[in-house]
């Protein structure tokens, strides 16, 4: 028995000491932390929804970046500096350290080799198609904290919830999309943060001092990464002007300002593809000018007389005109990228392969209640709310809102930067509407009898319908029926589990042609292909190609396009341009998806080569306009048919041309009809059709064809 009983009190002692060892939080903080953890929790899971389909990345631009992971890991971190890909963009080859940003690549590559360090047998492809989903979660975490010193801790986990939930950012951080914006957003909110914080003169100056740091390098991390980094850089220099006009100037700000875009530009001359000229472009200049501003609030602090101020300010403006002046006339001033330009006038012209993009095409205002739900309708409320109470931060987020949604409204694919700070707003607004309500639902005021006659009181009953009506106002679009949000941007395959159709069905025609490449063509192939498959070819067939998504060669673009829309015999003569000591192109490839109907008729939809053969013909006629395309009132060139209510009717120059041939042999071929067309030059190499999908108006086809160069 007292055995028992000493046992007993050991347990009981040693339960003791454990309690005291324990983290002491205060009940809100542990229910703050809980929320937290749950909408980090929706965030990873509701990113993870396409492994339904399998595990793949997606798109096509996270090929080439696992490829450089790869290359990386294989041969070294330094061997960036010096690699050039012969696999693609034949002949030439591409070099790929001098027009490529390794943020991405240099990031997960690292994070395996972490991984490898410490005992996880996780493969580099796991890691790349896993990314995504872990930047985007930690994002929501980041943005947390952002809004947090904002608005406090209710509306940073608002901010946070609604980011894991917005459908723009869900479909750019999905499972297997490793692209630039996975780490850009991340590192662009993470700058903002830090710098807010560098900025403030109620911290010590060592800790502004690390806050400066540490939003450079957040900065620089961005510039590495992606190029929208422009943007973070154009908004923080809008945004200190804005502050030197509302003579909200202090020291801490020049310290902070100097020491914040020293290390991020400092990093970003370090990147091969930025280089010094970076420091020259047109889009950066602004922040050397509000530098110049900074310096001289800083000598008129300390400057009494009006005619030394008058004097330094002359001299300054001089020499930042002849330094101006300089640049311009010796070639020294650098122009910004053409996208760049397009996303900030959307009006002018446009490069035909820019505008070929799904996700360059101008925004509509149905687009940003589909993206964001009925969070979009509180932005005007809480940019009152910012308004109103001018801080230094919520004129940040005024200017980061605006900016955002006239950029997302002149490119569609920029809703993406738009999303955080929607969410911001969205979540202050929130706030700020429902903190008198929620007061009253935690101790009703006392009213007086006598004044009970005069005016009627909000009671409790009153505040929780309006939070219960709220909350179904703000989650109900993402479960409405037509459209849910959630599930058609998460809840959808991966671009080559579905072959790249609109559909969200597992399509196998990609991954099995991609396959057959692999395994079936040698080593020396070079494949013909339109730009858009060139990564999926390159990379996960691993055989050369003439272009691909990165788009560095415009000309050889046009050239490709020049060959799919010409006859056989000129196609011929252009292929044999590209022969190389004896090594010239072998195959060509086309996709096409058809609809063969109930009666065994056959009709395009649009999804594959027959929708695209339109941007071969305008890229080549925007390099090559000799060749006389003629464009009518929809800038649809009518030399290769003609659009009607039935669709496009080809004529006979356009049923002459190499795509419509190829397509139509390996169309009538799968559909049960014989061929129409009959080839001369080119031999069927792989016809077939992975995936047939039935439906009520027939069967859909969507293969990939793969034929063989006869010179």
């Amino acid at each position: 028995m007292s055995e028992k009983k000493s046992r007993r009190e050991r347990i009981t002692g040693a339960l003791k000491k454990l309690g005291v060892i324990r983290l002491k939080l205060p009940h809100s903080s542990l229910i703050e932390i809980s929320i937290l953890v749950m909408i980090l929790s929706i965030a990873f899971i509701v990113r993870m929804l396409p492994i339904r389909w399998g595990f793949y990345l997606s798109e096509f631009d996270p090929y080439f970046h696992y490829n450089s992971a790869n290359y990386l890991v294989n041969n070294g971190f330094a061997a960036w500096s010096t690699w050039t890909d012969y696999n693609r963009w034949y002949p030439f080859g591409n070099d790929v350290w001098r027009v490529s940003y390794p943020g991405l690549p240099f990031s997960y590559a690292a994070l395996y080799v972490i991984l490898r360090a410490v005992g996880f047998t996780a493969s580099l492809w796991e890691v790349a198609i896993m990314w995504p989903v872990i930047m985007g979660t930690l994002t929501c975490l980041v943005i947390y904290f952002f809004t947090k010193d904002i608005e406090g801790k209710a509306a940073g986990l608002f901010a946070a919830l609604f980011l894991a939930l917005n459908a723009a950012y869900i479909q750019r951080t999905a499972l297997g999309f490793s692209d630039d914006e996975t780490v850009g957003i991340f590192g662009i909110l993470l700058f903002f943060l830090f710098f807010l914080r560098a900025i403030e003169t109620k911290r010590p100056v060592k800790n502004s001092v690390i806050y400066a740091v540490a939003a450079g390098l957040s900065l620089g991390y961005v510039t590495a990464s992606w190029g929208a980094s422009r943007y973070a850089v154009g908004v923080a220099a809008m945004f200190v002007f804005v502050l030197i006009l509302l003579r909200r100037y202090s020291t801490r700000l020049l310290l902070s300002y100097s020491i914040t875009f020293a290390i991020a530009f400092f990093i970003a001359i370090n990147v091969p593809k930025l280089g010094f000229s970076f420091l020259t472009e047109t889009f950066n200049l602004p922040i050397a000018g509000v530098l110049v501003l900074l310096c001289l609030c800083e000598l008129f602090r300390h400057t009494k007389t009006m005619k030394t101020k008058v004097i330094i300010t002359s001299t300054v403006l001089g020499l930042s005109l002849a330094m101006l002046f300089v640049l311009t006339t010796y070639g020294f001033l650098q122009g910004t990228p053409g996208k760049f330009i397009l996303a900030m006038n959307p009006f002018g012209a446009v490069n035909p392969i820019a505008e070929s993009v799904a996700e360059h095409k101008q925004g509509a205002w149905g687009t940003f209640y589909y993206d964001y739900g009925i969070t979009a309708l509180l932005i005007p409320v809480g940019l009152f709310f910012a308004i109103q109470n001018p801080t230094n931060r919520n004129i940040f987020i005024s200017i980061f809102a605006l900016t955002t949604i006239y950029f997302a409204s002149s490119m569609i694919r920029l809703t993406l930067i738009l999303s955080p700070a929607l969410c911001v707003l969205a979540a202050v607004t929130l706030v700020r509407i429902l903190k008198p309500f929620i007061v009253i639902m935690k101790e009703a005021p006392v009213i007086p009898q006598r004044k009970m006659r005069f005016g009627a009181h909000v009671g409790k009953e009153f505040s929780a319908a309006l939070l219960i009506i709220m909350l179904i106002m703000l989650i109900f679009p993402f479960y409405l029926p037509r459209p849910r949000i959630i599930s058609d941007r998460a809840y959808t395959p991966a671009t080559i589990a579905s072959s790249s159709a609109p559909i969200r069905t597992h399509v196998s025609d990609w991954i099995d042609a991609l396959e057959w490449m692999h395994d079936n063509l040698p080593d020396t192939a070079v494949v013909v292909s339109w730009w858009d498959y060139g990564y999926w070819i390159s990379i996960k067939a691993n055989k050369t190609t003439l272009a691909d998504n990165g788009t560095i060669n415009t000309t050889q673009i046009a050239k490709i396009g020049r060959i799919f829309m010409s006859n056989e015999t000129e196609a011929i003569k252009l292929l044999k341009t590209y022969d190389v000591n004896g090594r010239r192109p072998t195959h060509i490839v086309v996709f096409t998806t058809f609809l063969r109907d109930t009666q065994g008729g056959l009709s395009d939809r649009g999804w594959g080569d027959e929708g695209k053969w339109i941007w071969m013909a305008k890229i080549a006629y925007s390099i090559f306009s000799e060749l006389g395309y003629e464009f009518d009132e929809y800038d649809r060139p009518t030399t290769f048919g003609n659009w009607t209510q039935q669709g496009f009717t080809w004529t006979d120059r356009g049923k002459n041309t190499v795509v419509y041939k190829l397509m139509t042999y390996g169309k009538e071929t799968l559909g049960g009809a014989t061929p129409s067309v009959t080839l001369q030059h080119f031999k069927p190499a792989y016809i077939k059709a992975g995936t047939v999908i039935s439906t009520s108006d027939g069967q859909i086809f969507m293969p990939v064809l793969i034929y063989e160069i006869v010179y």
